[in-house]
């Protein structure tokens, strides 16, 4: 739920910079690739700090070595988010990250059905997290089109 927060704030700041004259930020569909890139660098940080090690748990046991995988989707977010600030790659960056949220959504399925938590807190219900990634790869696509 954090990093929909995080989107919606920042997406609502760029396009407040953009409604006192900011170039880049003049419409919602220009500002919203920066408030994705935002919000895929928060959601990076937890493959780096000690959330990594909860999110490893979320990866189903048919995949080997968790921990790696964790460090490499948090490694492709960061990848992502600098190309969706990049116009030349910004439509590439998005149907990455869209192939990339829909193979993580398997994690999502899995920590749900397993009782897994993120810092002691149960992870987002899928009722939630099914339409939040929707919404995400939505965004994306939207984003993805000049």
């Amino acid at each position: 739920m954090a990093v929909l927060i995080v989107l919606l704030v920042s997406w609502i700041v760029f396009r407040l910079l953009g409604g006192v004259g900011v170039p880049i930020f003049l419409t919602w569909h220009d500002a919203l690739p920066y408030a994705l890139a935002v919000m895929f660098l928060f959601a990076a940080v937890a493959h780096f700090n000690r959330m990594k090690h909860d999110l490893a748990r979320m990866i189903p046991p048919l995949f080997p070595n968790p921990l790696l995988i964790v460090t490499v989707t948090g490694v492709l977010e960061v990848a992502g988010a600098i190309g969706l600030i990049i116009p030349r790659v910004r439509s590439l960056a998005s149907w990455c990250l869209i192939a990339l949220l829909a193979a993580m959504f398997l994690g999502n399925i899995y920590a749900a059905r397993t009782g897994a938590t993120l810092l002691g807190k149960p992870v987002t219900p899928l009722w939630l997290r099914a339409p939040m990634q929707l919404l995400f790869i939505a965004l994306l696509w939207w984003t993805a089109r000049p």
